[in-house]
Parts: structure tokens; C-alpha cells; sequence
């Protein structure tokens, strides 16, 4: 069973948008692009608020190739945001200044480094040459310990999810590179919809805690202003979700770029409009590079949220 209401009018606007990015841009193919869109009945600060009546009622949406298993890139780092706040919230690791630091890196600049200490603290191992099979065998009992805390939530759409590598520049050596396998068959591995049922609880303010879903929230929001300077910040908007928003438009999102993949997700508040969630992953050499798409989508479910 979903986590969302498969809703009908979504269902066909989505069908819609979907088609229409195909016309638009040609090279994209039904196997490079999966969407998951959840459409909340008002704002977060009301449904927090108000957190029992929220939950009791099932949050409308709609995917398209949302089940797809997906190299994530560095949207797997939302994965071990919440899993720090949890560790941290139970006391199974302390707090210090430099992971602090390393957290925010890792939401807020996308920093590999920053998620190879946030990785290492919460699994309790770290990078370096080859082992001999004995000890490998531990690290790798220990470096899935993140696996085995999501699959312990029992949520049908985090099965088919892996979460065990750290994020690379040029990619990684010694045992990092066995643990990946000779095909890479170990990499990390997510799904929209595994993304979305995630983002929902951090939303609705239940990831690990409500204080705990507030510090991660504060970490996607963007601030409008910012994207008139002449900044790193409106470098990385290009080519994003948030690009082709209007101003006056709320938004709590990440977006990356790599090689092979360009993913994004953005929890939106527009003004006279329902708020709404949108996890959008492609892939593909030449998509990755095109800047157009992603902004191209995000308009398009604006003028759908306008037919609601």
C-alpha cells in the first residue's frame, strides 16, 4: 500500500506533464526520468500545528516510474541527515563543532568530504587500503548500519533502497572500491517515491523529532533574495526545480548534478495555491548536462496546481 492517495486528477495532469516534457525535449527518454508529486491541503506551519488531524488524513499524489531504482548521487546525503539527527537525538554519537560543521556542509554545499565524516560517525568506520577478509567483514557489517536503521521503519518503499557508500569526486580506491563491487553492483541505490515517503516526515515534522525535522528543514530552505546575487547560490539554482519559481514562492530544496544524473527535490508554498512536494531524478549523460529540464517540469506543475 502507498503512502499517498493515488489521486485521479493527479494522476492525469501528471500523465500530461510527463508527456509534454518528451515533445519538449526529445532526447529524453520514458527510461531517464521518474517523478513522485505529493499535494499537502495547507501549509506546513498549519499542519504541525495541528499534527494529529494532518495525519489522519492521507496525503494526496501521484509517480511516474517512482518505484525505478535509481543512482541517487548526492541526494543519498538526505538520507544520512536524518540518520545523524537520529544517532545524535538517541546519544548514540555526540555532537562536536566539527560535525556541526560537516552536517551543514554536507546539505547545504553538497560537500563529499563533509559526508565522508558524517558517514564515518555513523557507522564507525572509515576509508583506507584493502583488509584482509576477516576485519573487511566487520566494516562491512558496520557501514551498512544506516541500511539496517531505514529498514527497521518497515516503510514498503525504502526495501529496495541502498545506503552504504560515501559520495566521491573522481570516485573511491581501496576498500571502498571492493565494497562497491567489481561492477559497482553495492552502490548506492534510492527510488523517488523512497525520497518523497522520507521528505513527507521531515515535512510533517515526525523525522526523529519535531525540533530534530525543523534543523533539516531549515537546511533546504532557500531565501529568494539571495538569487539575485552574483553568488554560488544562484550558480547552483541553475538548471533546478527552483529556478522557474515565482519569488514569492517558499521553497525547501536540494538539487545536484553530476555526470550521469541531475535530481532534485523542493517542498513549495506558492501564494492561492495548495503546497506541494515534487522528487524529480534523471539520468543520463546528455540530460545531465541540460539545464532546461528540470525548470521546464517545474513550471509545468505550477500551471497544474492552478487546476486543482
Amino acid at each position: 500500500m502507498s503512502f499517498f492517495d493515488k489521486d485521479e486528477q493527479l494522476n492525469i495532469l501528471g500523465k500530461e506533464i510527463v508527456e509534454a516534457t518528451k515533445l519538449e525535449f526529445s532526447e529524453l527518454t520514458c527510461e531517464q526520468i521518474a517523478i513522485t508529486w505529493l499535494v499537502y491541503y495547507s501549509p506546513r506551519a498549519r499542519n504541525i500545528k495541528n499534527a494529529t488531524e494532518f495525519w489522519q488524513k492521507q496525503v494526496r499524489g501521484w509517480s511516474d516510474r517512482g518505484d525505478e531504482r535509481i543512482y541517487p548521487g548526492r541526494i543519498v546525503h538526505l538520507f544520512y541527515l536524518v540518520a545523524i539527527y537520529e544517532w545524535l537525538e538517541k546519544g548514540m554519537v555526540k555532537t562536536s563543532p566539527e560535525l556541526e560543521r560537516a552536517i551543514g556542509d554536507m546539505i547545504l554545499s553538497s560537500n563529499h568530504d563533509a559526508t565522508g565524516l558524517v558517514v564515518d560517525v555513523l557507522t564507525g568506520t572509515t576509508s583506507g587500503p584493502e583488509l584482509s577478509p576477516g576485519p573487511f567483514q566487520t566494516w562491512k557489517y558496520q557501514r551498512n548500519f544506516v541500511n539496517r536503521y531505514f529498514q527497521s521503519l518497515k516503510w514498503p518503499e525504502l526495501k529496495s533502497i541502498n545506503i552504504n557508500q560515501k559520495t566521491w569526486f573522481d570516485g573511491p580506491y581501496g576498500r571502498e572500491r571492493i565494497f562497491q563491487g567489481l561492477l559497482m553492483e553495492n552502490r548506492n541505490i534510492l527510488t523517488t517515491n523512497a525520497a518523497a515517503r522520507l521528505l513527507h516526515s521531515i515535512v510533517g515534522g515526525i523525522a526523529v523529532s519535531r525540533q530534530a525535522s525543523e534543523k533539516m528543514m531549515n537546511l533546504f530552505k532557500k531565501n529568494p533574495r539571495q538569487e539575485d546575487a552574483k553568488d554560488v547560490t544562484k550558480g547552483q539554482a541553475i538548471g533546478f526545480l527552483d529556478e522557474s519559481l515565482p519569488q514569492n514562492a517558499n521553497i525547501w530544496s536540494t538539487g545536484i548534478v553530476d555526470t550521469y544524473v541531475r535530481h532534485n527535490f523542493a517542498y513549495i508554498e506558492l501564494p492561492n495555491l495548495q503546497p506541494y512536494l515534487l522528487v524529480v531524478f534523471t539520468e543520463g549523460k546528455e540530460i545531465s548536462r541540460n539545464q532546461r529540464i528540470l525548470p521546464y517540469i517545474s513550471q509545468k506543475f505550477v500551471e497544474a496546481m492552478k487546476k486543482l
